[in-house]
């Protein structure tokens, strides 16, 4: 049974609600679901849309296909793999995340692990929970060409071949990528177990139903043919004959699209605690789509709920409540949001098989979301833009050595400020003391209503930096009444970055990096995984200034527990 969004039970304001049928009517007048099936590109831009559909129809496809899941399943098995680790970025390792925190580890199956940081200690800490000579390896890129899944191959091989020996290092490995790619003639050459094929005219952050999301989760020991099944239910409550008013992603696409064109463009994501990860991929799949042209839907994942009084008139909450366990504070918090008169629409997920269903439901409102925005929901200029910044500095390092020095326009407290010219030249005309607090006051200060505040940390992902760092983002939503935002880098620029530099120009940007205690080589290349990273910061600020974007870079000393302290305690300083 799908869940269907009833708009006469939902909590909409009168204004959207009567904006959202105006929608549904026009889509009904103009048979806009049959051309979204029909792949008609005139729905959105009429440029190449057409040839980003094939999400579409996968399920159908899959279900053809469906005894090399188990298949598989059984082989990773009975080979007696202890763990499985998923070398990717953005779509090829969100949907597997969101499994591997959904389903746990399931009996008799290998515990599934999911790399996505260039961070030495996060690569460290990953390579130390699992054994090398008895774990299997995916890797998988779409294109073959991505700089993390390929950098992470060249460690993880290396690290095996050295456990196993030449012969057998092949044998631990499992590609997924489009056919002709790179990363297939690698894994040919280097004899990996399997490779699987994606489908070239599916994105990656609309790839949650193909091999990219499938494959990790049947060698974790998901039954995928059930997945499917209850994929396969949502995709008949989308089909091209329902009609708007019933169709529940078009719906949903409709209230999403219809807010952003009256200026409501934050969408609060809250997800029960069994399935909180699914904000994650929610946030990549709705920035990266709709966050081009000076538009676009910011989401807003991982804040934690706080009174109606702090919120302005700029979010839709979208609260995904799992019906086998609910968390009776959020029910809550939700009813007073809705009491209050916030926009909150409500998604009765019955178990976490149905995220299946919320993977196509949400894939059809955001397609459906940007055409009613009007925009291309199917490419991401901006995260190219970040990919050539980092490519250009990761090659002057191997050409020269090192990368291009830095002045900070402040240092104390074992703590560096870095800004572009633009941004420096703002931030000292307006600061009023010359410290650490002084000068994140002034960069605070830049907030206004509307805006949203957003922390981009190129740390790693440890549950103590992230209770450090979700402190400081609801200290200043508490503060300044604005939504908050926080991203894990590099894993953010192939989501949420996209909106961050082309969308809206309504973020302040805290960008965090690091002294790297331990570096760790990339086999094969002069630069680091220290040096990637530091390039790919580097190259996602360059960007954001270039697109006059309000930003700043903390810089923090090896110690980053302390330098996060500190920074909290700055924070706190600047707003009291």
């Amino acid at each position: 049974m799908t869940a269907r969004i009833n708009l006469q039970s939902s909590s909409l304001p009168r204004v959207l609600s009567e904006g959202v049928r105006a929608t549904l009517a026009e889509w009904t007048a103009d048979n806009k679901v049959r051309k979204l099936w029909d792949g008609d590109a005139s729905l959105w831009t009429d440029s190449d849309e057409s040839k980003w559909l094939g999400w579409l129809t996968i399920v159908n496809e899959q279900q053809r296909s469906i005894r090399r899941f188990p298949n598989f399943a059984a082989e990773v098995r009975d080979t007696g793999f202890s763990h499985v680790l998923v070398l990717g970025m953005g779509g090829s390792s969100l949907c597997p995340e969101v499994m591997r925190k959904s389903f746990g580890k399931l009996a008799g199956f290998p515990e599934l692990h999911v790399l996505d940081s260039t961070d030495p200690a996060q690569i460290k800490t990953f390579e130390n929970k699992i054994d090398l000579a008895n774990t299997l390896f995916i890797v998988s890129s779409k294109s073959g060409t991505t700089l993390e899944p390929n950098i992470f191959k060249q460690y993880f091989f290396e690290r095996v071949r050295q456990a196993v020996g030449d012969d057998e290092a092949g044998n631990r490995f499992v590609a997924i990528t489009d056919p002709g790619s790179k990363l297939r003639q690698a894994a040919e050459s280097e004899r990996f177990r399997k490779i699987f094929l994606g489908v070239p005219t599916i994105g990656g952050r609309y790839s949650a139903l193909s091999d990219f999301g499938l494959v990790p989760a049947a060698a974790m020991g998901v039954d995928v043919g059930r997945f499917l099944d209850r994929a396969g239910e949502m995709v008949e409550a989308c089909g091209a004959n329902v009609s708007p008013g019933e169709n529940p992603g078009v719906v949903m696409g409709a209230i999403l699209g219809t807010a952003h064109n009256n200026g409501c463009d934050k969408l609060t994501i809250i997800s029960s605690p069994g399935i909180c990860d699914l904000g994650a991929w929610l946030e990549q799949l709705l920035a990266e789509s709709t966050g081009k042209n000076g538009k676009g839907i910011i989401p807003v994942g991982r804040e934690l709920l706080g009174a109606p009084e702090i919120y302005g008139n700029d979010r839709v909450f979208a609260y995904l409540r799992l019906e086998s366990a609910p968390d009776v504070s959020q029910d809550s918090a939700i009813a007073d949001l809705e009491r209050a008169g916030h926009p909150v629409v409500i998604i009765s997920v019955r178990d976490v098989y149905n995220l299946a269903q919320e993977f196509f439901r949400w894939e059809v409102a955001t397609a459906v979301a940007g055409s009613i925005i009007g925009i291309n929901p199917f490419n991401q200029p901006d995260v190219e833009a970040s990919k050539i910044a980092t490519r250009t500095l990761t090659d002057e390092y191997e050409r020269t050595g090192s990368l291009p020095p830095e002045t900070p326009i402040f240092e104390a407290e074992g703590i560096k400020l870095f800004a572009d010219e633009g941004n420096a030249k703002a931030l000292n005309e307006v600061v009023a003391e010359r410290s650490l607090s002084g000068y994140l006051k002034a960069h605070l200060n830049r907030l206004a209503v509307g805006d949203y505040f957003a922390l981009l940390a190129y740390i790693e992902m440890s549950e103590a930096h992230e209770q450090a760092l979700q402190s400081a983002r609801h200290i200043v939503r508490d503060s300044r009444r604005v939504a908050t935002c926080l991203g894990f880098g590099p894993r953010f620029l192939h989501s949420t970055g996209q909106a961050y530099k082309g969308g809206p120009n309504t973020g302040v940007f805290l960008q965090i990096t690091c002294d790297d205690a331990q570096d760790l080589p990339v086999p094969g290349q002069k630069y680091t995984f220290g040096v990637v990273k530091a390039a790919q910061a580097r190259g996602d600020f360059e960007v954001l200034a270039k697109r006059g974007r309000r930003a700043l870079r903390v810089h923090l000393s090896a110690d980053v527990n302390a330098g996060l302290m500190t920074l909290e305690s700055a924070i706190r300083a600047a707003l009291a």
